[in-house]
């Protein structure tokens, strides 16, 4: 077996080589006297997206390469495991060769960047060719379906006891207090039952990555990653409960005074501030630089906020709000924003808003309901006198963008959990559900979504986890993050479109747990950056030479 992580490396490398042709297609089409012309990079985006999920495809390949590898040097590489290989590199190899899917029907190929025949070059080449000829075939995902069937799973150890005990810990508790009532709760539009929020306090979801000297655990995003996986496996709701918790606690661990640190973070840590992101406005969207909430000083020190906020997650049960806003409305764009941590009253059913200064609206949404969304109208709403983030005005949008990596790796995480949940349901439901007298397992064509979901599922993991370990080694990865969320997104949706097809009509019906994991999945795309913009970030950093690719596609960097 270990031949094929050989000729995975080898064809990591080719990838990457194929990828740097397209980097300079796309630098001539968007450089000015060697610096990005935003004019151009805006005229040319089909292109600089095109690249960007080329480059995401081919480091996915690179992160699936030494999965693989460390299995193998930890004696644990088994047929399964060479079979997602197999199939994951032969899938992505013919995507890299012929078109690689930027949405259901957009697809980005290499005759755009006038490179056929280095396609064909890379399509060729000893290694990739192995993968595309004897990778993704129907044997092999016959195969893999098999042994998914039969309970064998693709390896996934960290290499780290603690890690291991983590997943271990949190699959545990997602099995037995979140899968089997999620249904019901979304279903109802109900909030996360709150003991069942104190006990995710109790495991230490709310304080993860907080240092342990403010309460936390003081781990790092890698673990982070792994918590938000599992508990999104039963509901991305659950999942996502830690993400607000995650953004605060950077934006004051890494930004606030002393004083700020000490009165909150250990109290997010213990769950007993409940956080809330506030923002994106109703016209504004990503564009962060045209944020109109207006904060104003007042003789006693305190601010006064006036304005309008949207989308706004679980904030009527929040105790806490990370409100970005104006406080200096003569400087334009992002100079004149600050953060502001404004405290609020816990809300009930009755009195969602009971403070003054302050009411809400709930927005009706598809899924993604266990937290509900708000519209939010301060009008004279009081925020404390310490309440400025780090004590600093105009700080604001570049203390929030230090906190877009791990938000990215997080959302990333959570997308690879509904991916697994889809693929679980849509596994149960094809080996319980017969027609024409076998289950439906036994026709190709589910065998295939199966073996397919798995092995997809498995390469966006596993470049969740690399850009994690970057982030945990201190290293800027707005890319790398940013590609791990573009993937993952984008397998979490095909898992549940999937998934919903193997369940046919039933799967239709909103009694069955595939149509919440639908609507769910449909959100990843969308929040923590919108696949264009994060494939606009992504094509832009590329281009300005920001990634992280030391031993790139060697094999040979730690996993």
């Amino acid at each position: 077996m270990t031949d094929w992580i050989s000729t995975a490396a080898e064809t990591a490398a080719k990838a990457q080589t194929y990828c740097g042709r397209v980097h300079s297609k796309v630098a001539a089409k968007v450089l000015t006297n060697g610096k990005m012309d935003a004019a151009l990079a805006e005229q040319e985006q089909r292109a600089l997206h095109g690249y960007a999920w080329i480059a995401t495809t081919a480091e996915a390949l690179v992160s699936a390469s030494r999965w693989a590898k460390a299995a193998a040097d930890n004696g644990e590489l088994r047929p399964i495991d060479e079979l997602c290989l197999r199939i994951g590199f032969g899938e992505y190899c013919a995507q890299l060769a012929s078109g690689v899917s930027m949405s259901a029907n957009e697809v980005v190929r290499p005759a755009e960047f006038g490179l056929d025949a280095d396609a064909r070059s890379f399509a060729e080449s000893p290694a990739a060719a192995r993968f595309m000829a004897a990778g993704s075939t129907a044997q092999t995902r016959a195969e893999f379906a098999r042994r998914l069937a039969d309970g064998e799973r693709p390896y996934e150890s960290l290499g780290d006891e603690t890690l291991d005990l983590i997943r271990d810990q949190f699959r545990t508790f997602t099995a037995d207090r979140i899968t089997p009532k999620a249904h019901r709760w979304h279903l109802d539009d109900a909030l996360i039952p709150i003991e069942v929020v104190d006990e995710m306090a109790q495991l230490g979801v709310f304080g993860v990555c907080i240092a342990e000297e403010h309460g936390g655990l003081g781990l790092g995003k890698l673990a982070m990653a792994l918590v938000s996986e599992e508990l999104s496996r039963g509901w991305i709701c659950a999942g996502s409960l830690g993400t607000r918790s995650e953004i605060a606690g950077e934006l004051i661990g890494e930004n606030g005074t002393d004083e700020q640190k000490a009165r909150l973070l250990p109290r997010i840590a213990d769950g007993s501030i409940l956080p809330t992101a506030v923002f994106t406005e109703p016209d504004t969207g990503s564009d962060l630089a045209s944020v109109r909430t207006r904060a104003r000083p007042q003789p006693d020190g305190t601010w006064s906020i006036d304005g309008a906020k949207t989308w706004i997650t679980h904030a009527a049960r929040a105790d806490l709000m990370t409100v970005l806003c104006r406080t200096d409305p003569d400087k334009p764009g992002y100079g004149g924003l600050s953060m502001l941590l404004a405290e609020k009253t816990r809300g009930t059913d009755a009195a969602p808003f009971p403070d003054n200064g302050i009411d809400g609206s709930e927005i009706e949404v598809l899924g993604y309901r266990g937290m509900k969304e708000y519209a939010l109208g301060f009008d004279g709403f009081t925020a404390g006198a310490d309440s400025l983030l780090g004590g600093a005005e105009g700080q604001g949008f570049k203390q929030l963008m230090r906190t877009f990596e791990g938000a990215r790796i997080q959302t990333a995480a959570r997308a690879i959990g509904v991916a697994w949940n889809a693929f679980d349901l849509a596994l149960n439901y094809a080996l319980e559900r017969k027609q024409f007298g076998k289950n439906l397992l036994a026709f190709p064509r589910v065998s295939d979504k199966l073996s397919i979901m798995a092995a997809e599922t498995v390469m966006a993991r596993e470049l969740t986890y690399a850009s994690a370990r970057h982030k945990d080694r201190g290293e800027r990865c707005d890319i790398e993050a940013g590609m791990a969320k573009l993937l993952s997104a984008r397998v979490a949706w095909a898992n549940a479109d999937n998934a919903l097809q193997v369940h046919g009509g039933n799967g239709y019906a909103l009694e069955y747990p595939i149509s919440r994991v639908l609507c769910d999945a449909r959100i990843l795309n969308i929040f923590e950056g919108a696949g264009e913009i994060q494939a606009h970030v992504i094509g832009r950093g590329l281009i300005s030479g920001r990634l992280n690719t030391s031993k790139s596609a060697s094999g040979q960097a730690e996993r």
